[in-house]
């Protein structure tokens, strides 16, 4: 229940923020514009709280944290008074319309920019993309990806860190091929290409990763077999283990990895099993009765509180990602563009069919989003922000009617023809982009709980 709240927090808090961007976008253009502002709200429904500022504008937080709009004056929704007409949104020339509605999504990726920016001057620790485990038969052992090899790029766009080449490998789904930049383990920087095929790459993200479904692990330190902390709060510690043992055997199988006994744990909730230990030089039996857990399909899982051994990250492996306060502009300015440009082009790969509607996420993943990366910190949290600000300001782009891009679309054939569109048009348009919109609210919701 604490983590549902957390989330739920975190959720409210990071779409407030980026709906107050974004509004703020439409209603500072529009102010500048010589238009004038009714109405400033964060949230539909009743108001909870709210102000008139000596501006005349409304200023208002409501109940329902899913939004929030600018209410302009505009004589095709009220009757205007003749002196208060060149203050209205409709009068304005066509540039500044476009300008006031192109203004929210502009904002977004400002927001993006600036929040990058500070999360490249903060820094975040980092380890360079170094593959650990290639799968026999794969599509990236097949291509010539060996453990040790340090990625690079992928298809000509540099990947510094492993988030970057998850990135690009998902803006490549539904293609035929991708080009992989490496470094081989003794290649002393001397860089090679390896081409994926993916005619045959079955990627589903909610069962696996880019790169597992590519056939290739990041490497990391060696898991020893002997624990590194028992929680007294456990079953490990009731059954008498301790920190410094090593496991030997459980239930008569030789315990030869780690994995082995998160598999064997996870397996026996609250069942006994016999387990042999080593502590100082001597063999120890004794019996761990995993309790029990929920795992995230309902089932039950065992669960011990313990924790192996785990080897230092090589020296060289690690860096911190972090930048100069001039210099990280340029990096957020990439960075940013390197979103859109995967949203963009995944946006696109959903329309002509090469992307599922099961890959949509809806509020439920974005609050289990927020949650988690407000859990890892600030720097985190704002980079979960700046992602979630890009996809925002491309959604809002979308030439359907009711979002910012019907409304340049409409304003765009009204500069072919040099007359507004009809507002009987408008309004069939309005229609049919929310059906749209809402269908796809649906799926994505529907997304989110079948993930639960």
């Amino acid at each position: 229940m604490t983590g549902i709240l957390w989330n739920l927090a975190s959720f409210i808090v990071a779409l407030g923020i980026l709906v107050a961007v974004h509004e703020f976008g439409h209603f500072w253009v529009a102010r500048k514009c010589g238009v004038k502002v009714e109405k400033f709200s964060i949230g539909f429904g009743k108001s909870i709280w709210s102000r008139v500022g000596q501006d005349g504008t409304e200023y208002s937080i409501s109940m329902i944290p899913l939004g929030g709009f600018v209410k302009m004056l505009d004589g095709r929704v009220d009757d205007v008074p003749a002196d208060q007409q060149q203050f209205a949104f409709d009068k304005k020339p066509l540039w500044k319309r476009t300008a006031i509605v192109s203004a929210g999504p502009v904002f977004n990726f400002l927001f993006a920019i600036f929040a990058y920016w500070v999360v490249f001057i903060i820094g975040v620790p980092a380890v360079k993309p170094v593959i650990g485990e290639v799968a026999p038969s794969s599509i990236s052992a097949e291509a010539g990806l060996t453990p040790g090899m340090e990625l690079k790029a992928v298809s000509g766009v540099k990947t510094s860190d492993w988030e970057s080449v998850n990135m690009e490998l998902v803006s490549h789904i539904g293609d035929d091929q991708m080009t992989i930049t490496v470094v081989p383990e003794q290649g002393i920087g001397v860089e090679e290409n390896r081409v994926l095929d993916l005619t045959n790459w079955n990627f589903d993200p909610e069962k696996q990763s880019a790169m597992e479904a590519l056939g290739f692990q990041p490497y990391t330190p060696a898991v020893s077999t002997e624990l590194s902390t028992v929680s007294e709060q456990g079953a490990g510690y009731e059954s008498g283990l301790r920190a410094g043992d090593k496991l030997l055997e459980m239930d008569g199988v030789k315990i030869t990895s780690w994995p082995q006994v998160v598999e064997k744990i996870q397996a026996s909730a609250n069942t006994p099993i016999k387990t042999l230990v080593e502590r100082d030089g001597q063999q120890v039996s004794l019996t761990l009765t995993p309790s029990s857990k929920q795992g995230l399909n309902d089932e039950q899982i065992g669960f011990a509180g313990i924790a192996p051994q785990v080897a230092e990250w090589p020296a060289n492996y690690r860096f911190e990602l972090q930048y100069g306060v001039f210099e990280s502009i340029g990096k957020a300015i990439d960075k940013t563009g390197q979103v859109i440009g995967l949203t963009v082009g995944m946006l696109k790969k959903l329309v002509v069919g090469d992307v599922g509607l099961n890959n949509l996420s809806g509020p439920i993943s974005i609050a289990k989003g927020a949650g988690a990366t407000a859990d890892y910190g600030l720097v985190y949290f704002l980079g979960f922000l700046a992602l979630i600000s890009v996809n925002l300001g491309i959604i809002n782009l979308v030439p359907l009617p009711m979002l910012d891009g019907g409304h340049l679309l409409f304003f765009a054939i009204e500069a072919v023809i040099r007359r507004p569109v009809s507002e009987r048009v408008q309004e069939m348009g309005y229609r049919l982009g929310g059906a749209i919109i809402f269908s796809l609210m649906i799926i994505a919701i529907f997304n989110d709980f079948a993930r639960l």
